[in-house]
């Protein structure tokens, strides 16, 4: 996937379903953090993240006879979410394969939107087999949360809106950071950027520990993290960056951006205070990174990429560093 003509025809499909999500700012926010931030505020997305963009693009550019025999997604939960929506607006059956530690309120919502939602140990089993299985079992359609050409074009619709809207409010030039786990979102963001809005570079933004994005671009080759949980941005923690979207990160993007845990939750506390919108911390890292890293465009847009979040995170995070 190499063209922005799967992204424009994903929009196509998702006109009439996506929501057409706000570019927020705050002037009290911009003096906190000494530049001027942009926040494209797909937590207010259906199911809650952006996750819904890509489900809606794979599910409906499935044949009417493929996509009858039902749906297979593995997820921590966002992924899991879209996929169970989509599938439920398609009248179709959706399994989904999610960590047994996954947030209670996604694994919760998963169900709610009517998938079958089966639980692994992301610490000693290995989602790629048991989806592989259960999918040939089945025989249902497996949408990968990332490495997927549908998907991405899905995500990548969000930098057709970036591009757009960047250009209403003056924006020509600057970086659009975005949270990273596989690199679905920042590989499709990338190359719609690359096509409507060549002033804008995507650069990715990962949790400290789990940088496999930011360490591989570093090195020019895929490098994968020395463990699969640890941290409380569970949407984007991944083993390594995809084989389809890593060579569209290394040509389009700029170099990663890595945030620690407590970082994410200030940022959680400031989109609330000052744009009064709920981050979950996954969603909240490349806010973060423009907030606290000096190797930022004095302008620049960040994709707040997610709001599920348990309470009790939502709640340490307003206790700890809410202003």
């Amino acid at each position: 996937m190499s063209d922005i003509t799967k992204i424009r025809a994903a929009a196509d499909r998702l006109s009439g379903h996506a929501r057409l999500t706000p570019l927020l700012n705050s002037p009290l926010l911009d003096a906190r953090a000494g530049r001027q931030i942009f926040v494209k505020a797909e937590c207010l997305q259906w199911t809650g993240s952006f996750k819904y963009r890509g489900a809606w693009s794979a599910v409906s550019a499935l044949t009417p006879q493929v996509r009858a025999n039902g749906v297979l997604a593995y997820s921590s939960g966002n992924h899991g979410q879209g996929v169970a929506f989509a599938a439920r607006q398609h009248g179709i059956s959706a399994a989904v394969l999610m960590p047994a530690d996954a947030p209670r309120v996604k694994i919760d919502n998963t169900r709610a939107y009517g998938a079958e939602v089966i639980l692994y140990d992301r610490a000693t089993e290995d989602r790629d087999a048991i989806g592989a299985a259960l999918a040939q079992a089945r025989g249902l359609s497996l949408i990968k949360p990332y490495d997927d050409e549908q998907v991405i074009a899905g995500q990548g619709t969000i930098g057709l809106e970036i591009a757009l809207q960047a250009r209403t409010a003056g924006i020509r030039q600057g970086q659009v950071l975005t949270c990273c786990g596989g690199g679905g979102m920042t590989a499709g963001i990338a190359l719609a950027l690359h096509a409507d809005a060549p002033g804008l570079q995507a650069r990715p933004a990962e949790p400290e520990g789990f940088d496999d994005t930011a360490r591989s671009l570093a090195a020019g080759h895929i490098l994968r993290n020395d463990r699969s949980a640890g941290s409380l941005c569970d949407a984007i923690v991944t083993p390594q960056p995809g084989a389809l979207t890593f060579p569209i990160l290394q040509r389009l993007c700029g170099p990663g951006l890595v945030v620690s845990d407590d970082e994410a939750l200030q940022a959680m506390a400031l989109a609330f205070t000052h744009l009064r919108i709920v981050l979950e911390p996954g969603g909240a890292v490349a806010l973060a990174a423009a907030l606290f890293r000096a190797d930022v465009s004095d302008q620049v847009i960040v994709v707040g990429s997610g709001g599920n979040v348990d309470p009790a995170v939502f709640l340490t995070a307003l206790q700890r560093f809410g202003t």
